[in-house]
Formats: structure tokens, sequence, C-alpha cells
């Protein structure tokens, strides 16, 4: 099965300039804020990555560009929309959210630290989630479907009020078995090709895929703006599709399953910067 699955991934790498280095470049937003898209790998990742790097590093020239200047980038149009609704009285309290946590800027850092822990509510909560516990039980209002339009420019905008912080995700504590979770379904082989986001983001990356050039799949850039289909993208929604993609049954966003491999995806980047909304192909 080893070999089969080589050979399948040996099939899907362009067999011309195969190996496409992540460029020696910094990322400063909008000429003031100097990213960290590169830097040594946490503790528990150490054994199989020396360096994390951001998908950033992997784009092109163009696409890098554009992420620097918030007048170039797309993703800052639904940042905008994110912060409409920040301000929005919704729901049976006549509550926003401005109304408990006043201007948005109140928020940052909290990006960074997302999934989490919730003592209260017993479970680890991705950022989304916590948006909707706060609309149902603070505002008495309807929560958002996951992924969808709202609440992926909501959490865009509670991102960029982060952008340049360190992604501090923690996996221990009562966490530390929905992380496990996590990387187990990082780690398993799915689907028709047989093949893990390991296969393709520890094991490749760096190689062309086809037209893509393959990066260790951090997620410290999303929400992302994807020119592949002109729009914001969650994390959620780029885990159903990689794993639609080895031709397997997929999760849902939201689903517990997707819960785990955030947080233990979002944890093998601690100490890049948050980045969202970042542009990627």
């Amino acid at each position: 099965m080893r070999i089969l699955t080589g050979a399948i991934l040996a099939g899907l790498i362009s067999t011309t300039g195969a190996f496409a280095d992540p460029v020696d470049d910094k990322l400063v937003l909008n000429e003031e804020t100097e990213m960290v898209v590169r830097t040594a790998a946490p503790a528990h990742v150490s054994e199989t990555l020396d360096e994390v790097m951001s998908g950033w590093l992997f784009r092109g020239e163009e696409t890098r560009a554009m992420q620097m200047d918030d007048f170039d980038n797309p993703g800052m149009i639904f940042v905008e929309q994110g912060q409409d609704s920040w301000a929005a009285v919704d729901g049976s309290e006549g509550k926003s959210c401005s109304s408990c946590h006043n201007d948005m800027d109140s928020m940052a850092g909290v990006k960074a630290t997302y999934p989490k822990w919730n003592a209260e509510a017993g479970e680890v909560r991705t950022l989304q989630m916590q948006v909707n516990a706060c609309r149902t039980e603070r505002m008495g209002a309807d929560a958002w479907k996951y992924d969808s339009g709202t609440a992926i420019n909501m959490e865009a905008a509670l991102a960029s009020v982060s952008r340049g912080m360190p992604v501090n995700v923690a996996i221990d504590g009562p966490a530390q078995s929905m992380w496990e979770k996590g990387k187990e379904l990082y780690y398993t082989r799915t689907g028709q090709l047989e093949l893990s986001c390991a296969n393709c983001h520890e094991d490749s990356y760096g190689m062309m895929i086809r037209a893509d050039h393959l990066s260790q799949g951090q997620i410290n850039g999303f929400p992302v703006y994807r020119l592949k289909n002109t729009k914001l993208n969650g994390s959620h929604s780029r885990f159903k599709g990689c794993i639609r993609d080895t031709r397997a049954e997929t999760y849902s966003p939201g689903s517990e399953e997707f819960v785990a491999l955030e947080l233990y995806v979002a944890s093998r980047g601690n100490g890049l910067s948050v980045e969202g909304p970042s542009i990627r192909n």
C-alpha cells in the first residue's frame, strides 16, 4: 500500500521542476507590520519539522504582493462586511456584538488562541463556535451556518485585528484529547488514493503538484481569499475539499472531527503570525 501511495503521489507531482523551494521573502503588511512567516517548529512537531512556514512563502510574486497591501487584498471587502455585522443589533435581546465588546479592536489577540478549551461549555470551541454561542445565549439570535458567508466574514474581521500576533494555541489540559484526535486524523490515510494530510503537507511540501506549489498546510492565514473561487474560505471548508480530493467520504464544517483537526493543525503553526484574511491560489 505504501508503494501504491507513493506511486499515486509521484504521478500527481510534476516531472518538470518538481521541487520549488519556498521563497526567501519578508511579509510586511501595509509597509509597517512585519509578519513572522517562518520560525522554529513548536516542540510538539519538532520531530518531523525543523521550521514552520506560512503558505505565503509558497505563492507567486503577484499573489504575495496582493496580501501585503490592504487596498489590494480582496479579502478586506469581507472584513468590512464582518465589521458591519459586529455593530448590527440582532436577536430578542436587542444587542449587537459591540454591546458587550465595544470596538472590534478589543478582540486583538483572540484569533491567535483559537481553537481553545471552553471550561463553561466543557468543550473545545473554534472561533466560529464561540461567536455562535454568543449569538444564541446572549443576543437571542440565530446561529450562523458554519463557514457561511456571514460567519466567515466575522471570523475574517476578528482575524484582521490580530494580524502580526503569534499563533498561540494551547494543547494541554482538557484540550489534549481533542488535539490527539486531530493528530490521528492528520496522519490517517483516506479515500481511494490512500493519502493523509501529512503525505502532502509534511512529506512533500515544496514540490509542485500539477500546477500548484505544495505548502506545509499551515492555517495561520485563515480565513483565506482564494483566487480559484473568488471568495473567503474557512479552514473546515478547505479540510473538506482536501479529503474529497482523496476520493473519500468527508466530514461537515463544524463537525467534531474538523474541530479536532483545526486544533491540531493550528497548533502546528504556533509562533507564526496571524495573517487572515490571506490570499492563496
